[in-house]
């Protein structure tokens, strides 16, 4: 998996995840280490995190008459609260 990422080329277009190449490279082997086990643990036990599920989306317009979801660029906060 490293050497796809590292492969990646820069500023290409998302796939069906909308995850960038670049992100996955900012992330370098520690990042992709944390993510992987984070992944994989989801997918063993079948549960999100607390974390993932409380969010709040804003929605920012693409352009300035911006009418269908594909005209807009999404925002996502997570608020921790203590």
């Amino acid at each position: 998996m490293d050497k796809a990422i590292k492969e990646m080329r820069n500023r290409k277009a998302t796939g069906d995840d909308d995850a960038p190449g670049d992100v996955l490279k900012l992330l370098e082997e520690g990042g992709l280490k944390i993510l992987t086990k984070l992944i994989n643990t989801i997918y063993e036990t079948g549960e999100w995190p607390k974390d993932f599920k409380e969010v709040t989306m804003i929605a920012l317009k693409k352009k300035t008459q911006a009418t269908k979801c594909s005209e807009h660029r999404t925002v996502l906060l997570h608020i921790q609260q203590r």
